[in-house]
């Protein structure tokens, strides 16, 4: 069996390339990398550890990629500068100048751990993990946007065409600005085969028929969660169809989920999440999940 492959966004998770905060994070400076007022270094490092703790009782093994002091403090949400299929990853390119040297660093380390390069986005190419989400196994949804352009979504789907995987580009909304970061998945958390959390209002409304469609049951999370939150609440991590780690603070879209048959486990993350403006499906690359 290969130590890698995922086509889906909730089939149990069994291997994850994550990367340890350390001195890069402890030396960012909040107004250059858009952190909120409660971001907290070394409180967030703490936070991530106890995540990285909930992450590994679930079952996946975390290929780690260390905290040299490079400087790269969002690179510890691993999701974004690489996307992972059946044959191997993908090497995106991110939009935010800052994350630039990003890729380079997952690509080293898939090579470290004996995984192909299945393609790599190039200039004038920009495609961020956050952006994509399987809506099956051979359907791609990505969201175009300020991280993500269409020259890089047709890349992309030159990449994947092989593996008959369809891409379906759509239009995000500006939102809160270009220093923001509205990815696809800032509205949209998988949480088992047919089930999403879902910010209606942003979701690109073809996007939102297209799960109606196909089956999709959509679960609304509550607004006044989102917009305490800056969407946070959204921002859900399967470890496995229907068991999911989230955000501490938000009951309401935990509860919403429970109604739904969802098992939650929430940690504090108010220096790391809520600051920094990237969840726990942000803070893993999934490497290896089982097949559906």
């Amino acid at each position: 069996m290969n130590g890698y492959g995922s086509q889906a966004m909730s089939t149990p998770l069994t291997r994850v390339l994550m990367r340890r905060p350390g001195d890069s994070l402890r030396a960012a400076k909040a107004a250059d990398w858009h952190y909120g007022a409660t971001f907290d270094a070394e409180k967030a490092i703490v936070q991530h550890a106890r995540f990285a703790e909930l992450v590994e009782r679930g079952g996946a093994e975390i290929i780690w990629i260390e905290d040299t002091g490079d400087g790269l403090a969002d690179s510890m949400f691993t999701h974004d500068p690489s996307l992972m299929t059946d044959r191997g990853a993908v090497i995106l390119r991110m939009g935010k100048a800052l994350r630039q040297n990003e890729p380079q660093m997952h690509a080293d380390a898939y090579r470290a751990a004996g995984i192909p390069i299945l393609g790599t986005i190039v200039a004038p190419g920009t495609v961020e993990g956050g952006d994509c989400v399987w809506v099956d196994g051979k359907t791609l949804a990505v969201g175009r946007g300020v991280r993500t352009n269409q020259a890089g979504i047709e890349q992309l789907s030159a990449i994947l065409a092989p593996l008959g995987v369809t891409v379906l580009g759509y239009d995000l909304p500006l939102w809160l600005g270009e220093e923001a970061c509205l990815h696809l998945m800032s509205v949209i958390s998988p949480l088992a085969e047919k089930l999403a959390l879902v910010h209606a209002p942003l979701m690109p409304a073809a996007f939102y028929m297209l799960l109606k469609e196909r089956g999709y049951t959509l679960i609304h999370a509550p607004e006044a969660d989102f917009a305490s939150s800056n969407g946070l609440n959204l921002n859900v991590l399967p470890l496995s169809p229907g068991k999911v780690i989230m955000v501490d603070g938000f009951p309401a879209t935990r509860a919403a989920m429970e109604a739904h048959g969802c098992t939650v486990e929430t940690f504090e993350a108010d220096a790391l999440c809520i600051a920094c403006e990237g969840g726990p499906t942000c803070l893993t690359r999934p490497v290896l999940r089982q097949a559906a």
